[in-house]
């Protein structure tokens, strides 16, 4: 049985008290973006959509992309990659697991030293 996307409490600032919401809402907070499946359209239009709200937000802080996939979609990889070298924000790549195929890539593509 599935157990769903993981809920964490999170208290916004200025806000009275703590709230549930999604762990990965919680991690764009924070500036942390997560891949942690097969690369296809869909997935890209979501990493996509962080990253240029997170530039939006601040581009002077880095934003960090953890990266545990096996690849896919080149053309969607493609895109991603892109956008990482579009945005002012550093994008920080973390390899937790597998970066294979276009995930390695994307890997490659992110800030060098870092």
């Amino acid at each position: 049985m599935p157990i769903g996307v993981p809920k964490v409490l999170f208290r916004v600032p200025g806000a009275p008290q703590a709230d549930w919401v999604d762990i990965y809402n919680r991690l764009y907070r924070e500036r942390i973006i997560f891949l942690g499946q097969e690369i296809d359209d869909e997935i890209a239009n979501q990493i996509i959509a962080v990253m240029l709200y997170l530039e939006s937000e601040d581009n002077s802080k880095p934003i960090y992309l953890y990266i545990n996939s096996p690849g896919g979609s080149v053309i969607a990889g493609m895109a991603i990659y892109d956008t990482m070298k579009h945005i002012k924000s550093e994008v920080v790549t973390i390899n937790v697991g597998l970066a294979a195929s276009m995930a390695s890539f994307l890997l490659g593509g992110g800030e060098k030293g870092k």
